[in-house]
């Protein structure tokens, strides 16, 4: 496994389920359990109704670009090595945004409504980062 030297993503309790998930290479989100509202990402109180009897479900992982942008110049450590890459926000078939990188593509072919798929990157032997990839 290459040397990874993005910043790592800090585990709390409240996400420690869902990054569990990813490294079984599960997308978990959260449901409500009082009002049904699914959200992503972690949280300890439900976005819609503040109850805080939320459950962790699996989700297949599918949905489409909803916006994205195409990064060409960056001086950030580990980013400047893969450009130009793109930062997405997918919709899940669910219904819930999530903000990740598109990778496996040409970032000139990426397009509104493309349909994607999430893929899991290993970064070392804790964390395995959710990004999405052409359906």
């Amino acid at each position: 496994m290459a040397e990874y030297t993005k910043p790592l993503p800090e585990i709390t309790a409240e996400s420690r389920p869902f990054w569990e998930g990813c490294k079984r290479r599960q997308l978990l989100v959260q449901r409500c359990r009082a009002c049904g509202a699914r959200q992503h990402y972690p949280r300890g109180v439900c976005a819609a109704c503040w109850s805080d009897d939320l459950e962790w479900l699996p989700s297949p992982g599918r949905g489409r670009v909803y916006s994205f942008t195409v990064t060409h110049r960056t001086q950030a450590r580990g980013f400047r090595d893969e450009l130009p890459y793109v930062l997405a926000w997918v919709e899940l078939d669910e219904g819930v945004q999530v903000l990740t990188n598109l990778v496996g593509c040409d970032p000139e072919k990426v397009r509104i409504g493309m349909e994607v798929r999430v893929t899991f990157e290993d970064v070392n032997a804790d964390v395995s980062i959710p990004r999405f990839t052409p359906a």
